[in-house]
């Protein structure tokens, strides 16, 4: 059976956008269509739309902690949004101690010659964080 990180990996090899394979790779657990989390997801490859900023993949695993984690209480939005919050720069730190930075700009090097971490990498790293979190969040 194939581990959540290569389902992601898979997805993004085959022309998911970055946050796309990662977020896309939950929907069954997270009991959201995997069409809806894809047409949302979108517009986050690419450091976000293309603007370089915070890296797709992080992107992916923020949408599905986020989706895990909340409570959807309307009539009360504060009830899990500080925990939503922890755990994102939880998962940040963690992401960037792997890869040095959460921001696509600086993981393509784009000043540099080279990447300094390849999109697949990322997306690798960002799935198996996100497989993490909802283990914690899941088994409450």
């Amino acid at each position: 059976m194939e581990s959540k990180k290569e389902i992601a990996v898979e997805k993004f090899k085959k022309g998911y956008n970055c946050c796309q394979a990662v977020a896309c790779t939950y929907c069954e657990e997270l009991g959201i269509p995997e069409r809806d989390m894809f047409r949302l997801a979108e517009g986050f490859g690419s450091g976000i739309g293309g603007l370089k900023d915070t890296c797709g993949a992080v992107m992916g695993m923020f949408l599905t902690i986020s989706l895990a984690n909340s409570a959807g209480e309307m009539d009360r939005p504060l009830a899990t949004k500080m925990d939503t919050y922890r755990k994102f720069r939880d998962a940040a730190e963690k992401f960037q101690q792997e890869n040095r930075s959460i921001y696509c700009r600086d993981l393509k090097n784009v000043d540099g010659p080279q990447p300094l971490v390849c999109c697949t990498k990322c997306v690798e790293d960002a799935a198996a964080l996100t497989e993490e979190y909802l283990a914690e969040i899941l088994d409450r």
